[in-house]
């Protein structure tokens, strides 16, 4: 993460006005550059302000381990909002609240060390007196949402040569795609050829239609696999190639692809479909929220916005919902599924439905909104999701009592049904250190301290509090069979490339968390929005999890981005015909 630095000369840059939100006499410092150093979500920050007897001077944050989409968004912010607010007492950046807080903490300490009574400081809010503006904006085509396929549609609308206006409630892009760590399924493509794997569009079709427990709409779903090699073509031509292919639960064949290092999917298509939307000079409106439809005699033509200062009418020939799924809105996922008040959640704080509501007002119809799928491998005292690929690429997973109790790439639902049947409803994800030398994703979890470690499978289980001899037990089992490629306890048959026998050992707690809302907005194959009377409603577009029918009862891994990467392209094409013909 770049260092950034803004400094406030007391010549001018800042009108006295913008500063104190109480009066200068309250605040005594000793002038002078004091810094300190706290632990974010990704690793160290720094904070180092430099005050005068009365004000803050410059304030300088660095955290170069954070994530450029989510803590790496409050690196670059706070400092600024600090600066301005003239205290540290400011609001935290949505989303990435473990580095806003050790930023809030360490600006704080560093202001305390010059001898400043903070309390006295007041809050940014104190220095907040700003008038609510209006402003009319226009476009072509309005994309609501800025995670992947907002993004998708965006570069792709824009490429077609109309204007696009894309905006985003959160003040960063991504939204869940930030989230996705293991891959975009995909069938026939020329990275499966180049590798010698087999596979074909029925068998994806076939896939996706039986992990989705046959309720998916089957129209939609050969739509995605027909048009998923052109998918990875696409962001191909976009700088964002996805050679590695593996296996993912619920998949016949390897079709997961991937970053050529293992990266986690999210963070690497984001970042590259940023760097296109700014090559592209497109206009993406952060800290902006949609708050309704404009509808005229029955057709969409346009959105009613607001940001911090200004309401927006903005007016547009089409309007794409790419707004996400609700699993982040606890309120609106338990009208539909009572049974999961106070699970964790995996999603980003932004995926709370305000596209499905939004359309809903339009009158479109819902469809499976009561699908809501709880992904297995997730470490709860963070809400992180452990990607596919670790158990696509070997691991295996144990209970308390140190043995493996289902086939571990089974369909999502599965895998988490059964972990729910064991004590505690919790297992232990384990991997060996050739597992972590080839996924590059695992250094997070390193990182981050979510890894138990040990030399041996037996220190590993002492730790664990598991008995030694059955773990090993379970070990030598499970690496045997991989050997035989014959899994006589579960039947598991993909996954079985790479035994665990490389020291140290690993292991991550997880249980299951709510991962994906399947249900949404009604769609057809040109990702028109669909009226409850059936009837396409002109100018309204939709892709991702704001629209339902692609997974039906389970997604499985892979496919969510398979989703907003097909229908993202397909979306744009839609609604730049539907422009083009007014």
């Amino acid at each position: 993460m770049k260092k950034k630095v803004l400094t406030l000369f007391l010549a001018g840059i800042l009108s006295a006005s913008m500063l104190l939100p109480v009066s200068a006499e309250s605040v005594s410092m000793t002038p002078g550059t004091y810094s300190v150093t706290e632990q974010g979500f990704g690793g160290e920050v720094t904070v180092t302000v430099t005050v005068d007897e009365t004000s803050i001077q410059s304030v300088e944050i660095v955290g170069d381990g954070e994530t450029p989409e989510l803590g790496g968004v409050a690196v670059d912010r706070l400092d600024d909002e600090i600066l301005a607010a003239q205290t540290p007492n400011v609001d935290g950046i949505s989303g990435a609240s473990v580095t806003s807080a050790a930023i809030i903490t360490a600006a704080t300490a560093a202001l305390e060390q010059a001898g400043a009574d903070v309390a006295s400081m007041g809050s940014a809010e104190d220095a907040e007196d700003v008038e609510r503006t209006e402003e009319t904006l226009e476009a072509d085509i309005v994309i609501v949402g800025a995670g992947g396929a907002g993004m998708t549609a965006a570069i792709n609308a824009t490429q077609a040569g109309k204007e696009v206006i894309l905006l985003e409630k959160m003040p960063y892009a991504g939204g869940n795609t930030t989230k996705a760590t293991g891959g975009m399924n995909a069938a026939e493509t020329h990275y499966q050829e180049e590798q010698g794997i087999e596979d074909s569009i029925q068998q994806f079709i076939d896939d996706t239609m039986e992990g989705g427990h046959q309720i998916n709409n089957i129209d939609l779903v050969t739509t995605m696999a027909e048009n998923s090699a052109a998918g990875i073509d696409w962001l191909d031509s976009i700088g964002a190639p996805l050679p590695k292919v593996s296996f993912s639960g619920g998949a016949t064949n390897a079709r997961i692809h991937a970053p050529e290092d293992g990266s986690g999917v999210g963070e690497y298509l984001v970042a590259a479909f940023l760097e296109t939307v700014d090559e592209l000079g497109i206009n993406v409106m952060y800290d902006t929220k949609a708050e309704e439809l404009i509808v005229n005699d029955g057709k969409v033509e346009g959105v009613k916005a607001s940001s911090k200062t200004v309401d927006y009418t903005i007016n547009a020939d089409a309007v794409i919902l790419t707004t996400g799924g609700f699993g982040a809105n606890e309120e609106m996922y338990t009208q539909y599924r009572p049974d999961l008040k106070g699970t964790v959640t995996t999603n980003a704080p932004g995926a709370t439905g305000d596209g499905i509501v939004m359309a809903q007002a339009a009158g479109a119809d819902l469809v499976d909104i009561d699908q809501i799928q709880l992904h297995p491998t997730v470490e709860q005292s963070t809400s992180m999701l452990i990607t596919e690929s670790v158990r696509g690429d070997g691991a295996i997973l144990v209970n308390q009592s140190g043995v493996r109790f289902t086939d571990e790439l089974l369909t999502r639902d599965k895998v988490s049904a059964a972990e729910l049947e064991q004590e505690g409803c919790y297992a232990y994800i384990i991997f060996d250190q050739n597992l972590r030398d080839n996924l590059k994703a695992i250094e997070k979890y390193v990182k981050n301290g979510l890894t138990v470690q040990a030399d041996t499978i037996e220190g590993l289980a002492e730790q664990l509090e598991i008995d030694p001899a059955t773990l090993a037990s379970t070990l030598e089992t499970w690496n045997q069979a991989v050997a035989d490629q014959n899994d006589a306890e579960f039947g598991r048959t993909t996954g079985m490339d790479h035994d665990l026998s490389t020291a140290p050992y690993y292991a991550i707690k997880i249980a299951p968390g709510i991962h994906h809302t399947m249900g949404g907005v009604k769609i057809n194959t040109s990702a028109e929005v669909i009226n409850t009377d059936g009837e396409v409603i002109p100018g309204l577009f939709a892709a991702g999890e704001v629209t339902g029918g692609v997974h039906g009862g389970n997604r499985i891994g892979g496919n969510a981005v398979a989703d907003i990467v097909v229908f993202g392209r397909i979306a744009a094409d839609s609604a730049v015909a539907y422009v083009d013909a007014q």
